[in-house]
């Protein structure tokens, strides 16, 4: 939809449009384009305006215009492929992997449906709360936004985060706290940190997909532990840290990805014997323990709690439940380790941003973050049940989760093929493939409560499982 109060003109607007629809492969080599008069009405613009939008894709090399018939779809060769401008992707040209799931989630010209993002919606979120604290910070002396943070982070968020592990019986004082460019530079500073190339880490089966990456180009290995519903499977870790002598294992304790489980505490004295008996580091990613609602209706066991940071290196941040723009995320552990890996972070980027720091720690001091994540959590509430009734009628298997934003669904079907038929029509998919660190083709994949409200997703599961 063309937006007349956007900075971008209509021409670019028009072109960069129909430049990514023919990227998806959704206008096809050869096609003819609507001729000026029928794209202008349309659109509602002046003919000119398309015009000048058709010249622009012919100068890059996306369309062909030929004399008296009209404007056509250029077929591609690696000779006269066109180099996209900034943020355009090439989605479909791209091997499903990794980087594949990144580039489309984080697409924005144009963003597309994408049911099996692991964010939610800006529209979920609270744009006028972050603007807000981001005014509040400005108006602070000049001199103190010019410079660089404290190495180990913000110390008046550092104390704020300490009230807040304080609510999870997860006693932390602030000099305990390293404040990080969101969870995933906390888990490449562990990573570096305790383990050395050619050493072993575990990692939950299936898990977040972009530390396997990461972790295999530090040189590690990395081994899969498989997840059940209320924790890994205690028999193949017992046997498997035996056999490898892990040094680190990262785990999900609460609201796990992509299942939305959470550990019951049986698993997790399990989990924290075989920890001290192997020797390893446990580290529990709590990204999400925002949209879990605690109390004694639904209980959350975390490490973190149970063994108060003598085994468990705690991470957090607020990228899913606040602002992922501000890359606020911290680190909770034990004193020595504390300072090892503030100073690693320090050979790393000197410290971290300050500015997003004091806007983090202005939402949570005025107790405006709380009222947020209620809110948050009561929306997810309100679509749960009826997506799952969604879910259901597609035909795909799964096991409901009372909280969390995914559902881990079960297609019958390589979803890697799904996930090439849903790109065709302009949809992203997250095929359980990529959630494995041996990337085995799966008949799973994660679904967002929060993005699968598009009717087209719903229409297109059901004719592609048909």
């Amino acid at each position: 939809m063309l937006s007349r109060a956007s900075g971008e003109t209509l021409i670019d607007q028009i072109a960069r449009s129909l430049a990514a629809r023919i990227d998806d492969k959704l206008l096809r080599g050869g096609a003819r384009m609507p001729s000026i008069r029928q794209c202008a009405a349309t659109l509602g613009v002046s003919c000119a305006t398309v015009v000048a939008s058709y010249d622009k894709l012919v100068a890059r090399g996306y369309l062909e215009s030929r004399r008296g018939a009209g404007f056509f779809v250029r077929e591609r060769s690696p000779l006269n492929t066109p180099v996209p401008p900034a943020g355009v992707l090439d989605a479909a040209a791209q091997p499903m992997d990794v980087v594949w799931l990144i580039r489309n989630m984080f697409r924005q010209t144009p963003a597309i449906p994408a049911p099996g993002s692991g964010m939610l919606p800006a529209e979920w979120l609270d744009g006028d709360l972050v603007a807000r604290a981001l005014r509040d910070v400005s108006r602070q002396p000049g001199n103190l936004l010019l410079g660089y943070g404290a190495p180990q982070g913000f110390l008046p968020l550092r104390q704020q985060l300490q009230l807040k592990l304080a609510e999870m019986e997860i006693a932390c004082p602030p000099e305990q706290i390293v404040t990080t460019v969101g969870v995933m530079q906390a888990l490449d500073l562990v990573a570096r940190e305790f383990v050395r190339p050619g050493e072993t880490i575990f990692v939950d089966d299936p898990a977040y997909w972009l530390m396997f990456g990461a972790f295999a180009a530090m040189g590690m290995h990395v081994i899969g532990i498989p997840r059940l519903a209320d924790g890994p499977d205690i028999a193949v870790l017992a046997e498997l840290a035996a056999l490898h002598r892990p040094r680190l294992y990262v785990i999900n304790s609460v609201l796990h990805n992509p299942s939305s489980t959470s550990l019951s505490a049986a698993k997790a004295f399990q989990v924290l014997r075989l920890a001290e008996q192997h020797d390893f580091l446990l580290v529990e990613d709590d990204i999400y323990c925002d949209m879990h609602p605690g109390g004694a209706v639904q209980p959350a066991t975390r490490l973190a709690a149970l063994d108060q940071l003598r085994r468990v290196i705690y991470l957090g941040g607020f990228s899913k439940s606040l602002a992922a723009n501000l890359r606020v995320g911290f680190i909770a552990t034990s004193p020595e380790r504390a300072q090892r890996l503030a100073d690693r972070k320090m050979l790393a980027t000197l410290t971290t941003s300050d500015i997003g720091e004091r806007v983090v720690y202005k939402i949570l001091s005025q107790g405006l973050y709380r009222k947020h994540a209620e809110r948050l959590r009561a929306r997810l509430d309100k679509v749960r049940e009826s997506t799952y009734r969604k879910v259901e009628q597609a035909g795909l298997r799964f096991d409901p989760a009372p909280a969390g934003m995914f559902v881990w669904a079960d297609a019958g079907c390589d979803t890697n093929l799904l996930a090439e038929k849903a790109l065709a029509e302009g949809l992203v998919l997250a095929p359980g493939s990529l959630f494995s660190p041996r990337q085995l083709p799966s008949t799973r994949m994660r679904l967002n409560l929060a993005t699968v409200q598009d009717e087209r997703i719903w229409a297109f599961l059901g004719r592609a499982l048909r």
